[in-house]
């Protein structure tokens, strides 16, 4: 946890990032920063599906793209979209500690059971399933996959400004990882 920037001042938030949407999301959520009217998305967040998560931000200021472990990988035409029709130029890459897409193989049974108990599967259609597809899910540790699929990102959309952030579930605030 010694990669994170903490947001906690407007002074705190890095000059690239100071009266941008990036800058904006870390005070609206960390700062209590009152809300401004927005009549289109200003920049898009891609975060992780868990529930413990919720952003302090005002109606239309974001696109918003959740899958486990923030992993954008499938989403590139979501993530275009935005870019493109949508026109913003600032993407926010959101992962959590204590993630799910972490060590999914310590997983495996617990994952099988449910899809066989919820789901009505049979157990070989579930573990089928599984070795299918947790290779391509698992993010390892939540901050360097954070980094890397900013680096990624960066790749594929070069004059996109991407910030890599961490959400701590235990006092629900964002966090900048240092590069």
């Amino acid at each position: 946890m010694d990669r994170l920037i903490e947001i906690n001042s407007r002074e705190s938030v890095p000059e690239r990032y100071t009266d941008t949407p990036i800058g904006n999301l870390l005070e609206y959520h960390n700062l209590s920063k009152p809300f401004d009217t927005y009549s289109s998305a200003q920049l898009l967040i891609g975060m992780c599906m868990d529930n413990r998560k919720h952003l302090s931000i005002p109606d239309n200021f974001a696109f918003i793209i959740r899958a486990g472990g923030a992993n954008l990988r499938n989403s590139e035409f979501k993530v275009s979209f935005a870019i493109s029709v949508g026109g913003v130029k600032q993407i926010a890459l959101i992962g959590h500690n204590h993630c799910g897409m972490v060590n999914l193989a310590s997983k495996k049974d617990v994952f099988i059971e449910g899809l066989i108990e919820n789901a009505g599967w049979t157990k070989q259609q579930a573990k089928e399933h599984f070795e299918k597809f947790s290779s391509m899910y698992e993010i390892g540790n939540e901050i360097d996959f954070i980094l890397s699929e900013t680096i990624r990102l960066r790749k594929v959309y070069p004059k996109i400004q991407i910030a890599p952030m961490l959400y701590l579930v235990e006092d629900n605030r964002l966090y900048l990882i240092q590069e």
